[in-house]
């Protein structure tokens, strides 16, 4: 199966073209990066350019994989738009990746022996975008949301629920991940452990998204929306004023 990817969820994005060989064999082609945030004008050029290369038409592609977000209110609108334009033109299965999941499965590290890890973004404005996941036996997400800097911390420090008390509070913790070196900086002088990793690209995406075709996660091109977790200033500005 020949899979596209894409990931315009911040301030530099990429393209990945992908095939599957079997229930876990995910080969990655290659990755084309975006840069400068211009995504609009990148994007469907790139996309033609990356299929030509390696001789293949857009009728071969067979299935999408996109970051849903949270992120750049304009980039993901632009990435979920071609990739919604192209899943219905093609009449092609898509699977929206959230990239707090991208974050937490690029994890090197499990929260104990269950699998429990705290993907942190950071979200500007003193906030972090905080998803809380069991990777084992298999993927599940608690939540996803935007805290203060205050209250991460402040729930990063706490222990696991269900762990004995006589246990070390180190080894209660659940597992901490980040690809944002100053969101990192700022856990670990706190004294709280965390794990800084690479910021997760279009392969990875391209790698969950065939997991969640596996599993029949898929979206039809009307239901495929960003997960912005944050409302837009527009929408924060619009309200009425009590």
């Amino acid at each position: 199966m020949l899979v596209l990817a894409i990931d315009t969820s911040g301030k530099n994005g990429s393209i990945a073209l992908a095939c599957t060989t079997g229930q876990s064999d995910v080969d990655i082609v290659e990755v084309v990066p975006l840069t400068g945030g211009a995504f609009s004008a990148q994007l469907v050029p790139q996309i033609a350019a990356l299929l030509k290369k390696h001789g293949y038409s857009k009728t071969d592609l067979e299935a999408f994989a996109v970051a849903s977000g949270p992120g750049s209110f304009t980039g993901l609108r632009v990435g979920l738009a071609a990739i919604k334009a192209l899943a219905e033109a093609l009449q092609k299965p898509i699977a929206a990746v959230s990239l707090l999941e991208a974050v937490a499965c690029s994890s090197t590290t499990r929260g104990a022996d269950k699998g429990r890890v705290f993907a942190a973004l950071d979200a500007g404005r003193g906030d972090v975008y905080v998803g809380d996941y069991e990777l084992e036996p298999q993927l599940h997400i608690h939540s996803e949301r935007l805290l203060s800097r205050e209250e991460f911390l402040a729930e990063a420090a706490a222990a696991e629920p269900g762990f004995p008390e006589t246990a070390p509070p180190e080894s209660r913790r659940k597992a901490l991940v980040t690809p944002d070196a100053g969101l990192a900086e700022m856990v670990r002088a706190a004294g709280v452990q965390i794990e800084l990793i690479d910021y997760p690209n279009s392969a990875v995406i391209a790698r969950l998204g065939w997991e969640h075709l596996q599993r029949g996660h898929t979206v039809r091109p009307e239901e495929l929306e960003a997960n912005y977790i944050r409302h837009s200033d527009a929408e924060i500005f619009s309200k009425p004023k009590a």
